[in-house]
């Protein structure tokens, strides 16, 4: 009689989805400033610098320094560090290394996320294809995710650009619901089956944030209980919305233009002929 219930899905009502978009574009905002400043040679500690330097100049709060404990205000995840990356001043970028931003900002209460995967410097063809691919990834997922589909459409359309192409789908991490609270209900798995899963509908907001390897999808965690890494050493790329559902359809609030358009987080140039 008294079975396990669900956990809730927590909708929101237009002055909600207004708050979110307030707080997505000021992360759009930081995370394309900081994909900007990366060159060789600087440490992941000095865009952790950046990241505070911009919350005091705008007034926001960071969602990520002291969440269960992350010791530090963004992620940065280079090369085979699938996500979480722990800034540090030993962690130097090199030329051909690639890397993931990810922000997480709190405006009036409510939580922007968003995340971009970016090469130091000039990176090979084979990476290029990855940050392609894995951008082709996040479209697609968001462009499923319709009022009416299933949770299970998002992943397939994800799996259906990424496997075609020899790349693999991270199962061990997902996206997840997002509002007032940073991690709510949904969990959004980036691989699924086509018409499975939870219904969509409007007033739902959640991420959408694919990680993609070069090779196998199995991750491993770090001695640091945060830092994860392809277990095979092979390279992973992410990027990530916060999107909204409305009665017009998806609305993706971590974009800078106010049309909550399409946008690839911090790579207005990135060439989808690799594809």
């Amino acid at each position: 009689m008294f079975g396990r219930q669900r956990p809730r899905i927590i909708l929101k009502s237009e002055k909600d989805i207004q708050g979110m978009r307030i707080a997505g574009k000021k992360a759009a905002e930081c995370l394309t400033w900081l994909v900007s400043q990366v060159t060789p040679g600087m440490s992941t500690q000095d865009i952790d610098d950046l990241q505070r330097q911009f919350a005091e100049r705008e007034g926001v709060k960071l969602a990520q320094l002291g969440y269960n404990g992350f010791p530090k205000s963004v992620c940065t995840s280079i090369n085979e560090v699938i996500c979480h990356g722990i800034p540090s001043s030993n962690a130097i970028l090199k030329e051909g290394d690639v890397i993931g931003i990810d922000v997480t900002l709190i405006v009036d209460g409510y939580y922007g996320d968003t995340c971009s995967t970016t090469g130091v410097g000039k990176i090979d063809e084979d990476s290029m294809r990855l940050l392609v691919v894995t951008a082709e990834c996040t479209r697609k997922g968001i462009e499923a995710a319709k009022p009416g589909n299933h949770l299970g459409d998002i992943g397939h359309a994800i799996q259906s650009i990424a496997e075609p192409r020899g790349f693999s789908v991270v199962r061990d991490f997902v996206g997840h619901g997002i509002g007032r609270r940073f991690h709510e209900e949904p969990q959004v798995l980036h691989y699924g089956q086509p018409g499975r899963g939870t219904r969509l509908r409007s007033g739902m907001t959640f991420t959408v944030e694919p990680m993609i390897n070069q090779g196998t999808w199995r991750s491993k965690v770090l001695e640091d209980g945060w830092t994860a890494v392809t277990q095979d050493g092979l390279r992973s790329a992410q990027f990530e919305h916060t999107i909204a559902l409305t009665d017009n359809g998806v609305e993706i609030l971590t974009v800078q233009n106010d049309q909550g358009l399409w946008e690839v987080p911090g790579h207005p140039n990135l060439d989808m002929q690799l594809l």
